[in-house]
């Protein structure tokens, strides 16, 4: 199933929604500085690391189109399994955590109805540290056909900002883009009882495209 979403033109690259404030005065300081670069050696100097910064934010927020694999809970998340833990309701928690080389734009990992999405303050520590459970979040209910799906988005040590792209009461296609966390973070998701895991801790996820769940 193709990606629902708008393309990028033919020829360019496709940008994450909410990466504005970030790309927009990297990107004129590195341009700004190569006009200048022209005239003055100090410039020069100013443009090699400025434009390294906005080539690097740019791939950073880049947003690939994706072939959407068909399946009943797919990865939402680019990212490595941190760890699959059994909770005490009887879901099972798959951890992914995303790096600043990652994609960071989250999607839907089933089709539904997003029932609730919740933002809850807390602190910055790395992603994939323990205490990073008291991270700055953003937990997201989808009502689908396996009930209730829980997905928490998290922010690490540099992500200070996540970005939600759809409200409470959106009806979301599987593999729809929903949200983005800026740079390196981490993306829970809880599986229902008697859901089985398919994926293993270390295993390489792709948002939309890794199945998470067996039949």
């Amino acid at each position: 199933m193709p990606d629902s979403q708008t393309s990028a033109p033919r020829g360019g690259v496709r940008l994450a929604r909410g990466a504005s404030p970030w790309l927009i005065p990297t990107v004129a300081t590195a341009a700004l500085s190569l006009t200048r670069a022209r005239k003055s050696g100090r410039w020069a100097a100013v443009a090699v690391p400025t434009t390294a910064l906005a080539a690097g934010m740019l791939w950073f927020f880049r947003d690939p189109e994706r072939e959407i694999t068909q399946g009943r809970v797919i990865s939402p998340a680019d990212g490595v399994v941190q760890s699959i833990m059994p909770w005490k309701d009887g879901r099972t928690r798959v951890a992914i955590f995303m790096s600043p080389l990652n994609v960071h734009v989250n999607r839907a990992p089933l089709a539904g109805t997003v029932t609730s999405v919740e933002h809850v303050p807390g602190g910055f520590v790395p992603a994939f540290n323990k205490e990073s459970e008291n991270n700055e979040r953003v937990v997201w209910h989808f009502d689908t056909e396996l009930g209730d799906i829980e997905m928490v988005q998290i922010a690490g040590a540099v992500a200070r900002r996540i970005v939600p792209y759809v409200p409470q009461g959106t009806k979301v296609e599987q593999g729809e883009r929903i949200g983005l966390i800026r740079f390196g973070s981490r993306v829970d998701l809880y599986l229902p009882e008697g859901v089985e895991v398919a994926v293993e801790v270390g295993q390489a996820t792709t948002a939309g495209v890794t199945r998470i769940d067996r039949d």
